[in-house]
């Protein structure tokens, strides 16, 4: 039930909380590779609490005070308040792409929300034979998001790899995940928007000073990022979707090329940057959202069906939660980490009440 610790049932008995990485799973720290043993530690499944249920493949996570604000991809957002989900209506310019992966996917709120009412979005319509991404900003009245202002239009969006995570920065601008679109030539183009981390003005002019004159490319080389996250000192790290294997966290640097197509994974060229942290060639977590804690990075893995933890210090990594399936997005919030199921996206194996928003505080993952 919502807002009761999980009970368990047959789904959920076999939960366990790794700690460690099996010695197929590498990372790279400082171009060094490092294996780890795995140990498993079990937790009692009462640790985790279900917040709301029956959700319809949510995207992103927001919270502001007690109340979430979670996009799903068919184009509407889930408020959940007191563990009551009320599903708001999002009346958008262009029609929401059904097509896979896509849909209303990145979401923030913006900063003086609690007056403005104002939020920023990112999501894939269909123009013709042609298909799309945006960013927009959004207004809350009535209950009713309603697209007020177009920031970024024709970002790449092709059969897959639509990127679509936004998140505002410590330094007040709105970030960006574009994905390569299907075709991996354009995230090396320079005057393509796709296989990029886009970085802008919160009323959708280019910041001066961004990397290359007169562009929103921040950084570049790209597949599919999903994830973004600063750490406490500012540090822009990102996560992003490998070719079959090879997924990979960066160290995101302004003007920098992080190598796709022509490297992946521990490969290394001249002018290009190799990960912090890759799955290696036999194994795959297909991260999406991400964030920060005490020198950790706490990231969704779908394919990998876990939250991993990534520390920064040791280089080591490690799965913190597994057993519930796809995990979208996450989120560190008051000594918490919330997370979100997507069983329900074509990919995954949907359980009675999927897809949840889950909770479990941090102190438990120690």
């Amino acid at each position: 039930m919502v807002g009761e610790k999980i009970l368990m049932g047959p789904c959920l008995l076999g939960i366990l909380f790794l700690v460690g990485c099996s010695a197929n799973d590498q990372q790279n720290s400082s171009n060094e590779q490092e294996n780890t043993q795995q140990e498993k530690l079990s937790l009692p499944v009462e640790s985790i609490e279900v917040i709301a249920e029956n959700l319809e493949v949510p995207w992103s996570i927001e919270k502001l005070n007690n109340t979430f604000y979670l996009t799903e991809r068919s184009g509407s957002i889930a408020e959940i308040e007191n563990g009551e989900v009320e599903r708001q209506t999002v009346e958008l310019e262009q029609e929401v792409s059904t097509g896979s992966e896509a849909g209303l996917l990145g979401f923030v709120l913006a900063p003086d929300f609690s007056e403005s009412n104002l939020a920023y979005a990112y999501y894939t319509y269909e123009d013709g034979d042609d298909q799309f991404n945006r960013i927009i900003t959004l207004r809350l009245e009535d209950n009713v998001w309603r697209e007020e202002s177009l920031l970024l239009d024709q970002i790449p969006s092709g059969a897959y790899h639509h990127g679509g995570r936004i998140k505002i920065g410590p330094d007040g601008y709105l970030y960006a995940t574009a994905g390569d679109a299907s075709d991996s030539e354009i995230a090396q183009d320079p005057d393509s928007l796709g296989g990029k981390i886009l970085r802008m003005n919160l009323d959708g002019s280019i910041p001066s000073d961004n990397p290359f004159p007169d562009s929103y490319v921040y950084s570049y080389g790209h597949r599919n990022p999903q994830g973004l996250t600063w750490t406490s000192d500012g540090t822009l790290y990102a996560s992003e979707h490998g070719n079959d294997a090879n997924d990979e966290i960066n160290r995101i640097e302004a003007g920098q090329n992080y190598g796709w197509p022509v490297i992946e994974g521990n490969e290394e060229q001249e002018g290009m940057v190799t990960p912090r942290f890759t799955s290696g060639d036999d194994s795959t977590w297909a991260p999406s959202g991400m964030d920060y804690d005490d020198d950790k990075l706490y990231v969704a893995a779908l394919r990998g069906s876990a939250v991993i933890e990534f520390d920064l210090e040791t280089g080591e990594h490690r799965e913190v939660i597994t057993g519930l399936g796809r995990i979208r997005d996450v989120l560190v919030d008051d000594s918490y980490l919330y997370f979100i199921s997507n069983n329900r996206d074509g990919r995954g194996t949907p359980e009675e009440s999927d897809d949840r928003l889950y909770r479990i505080s941090l102190s438990e993952l120690d």
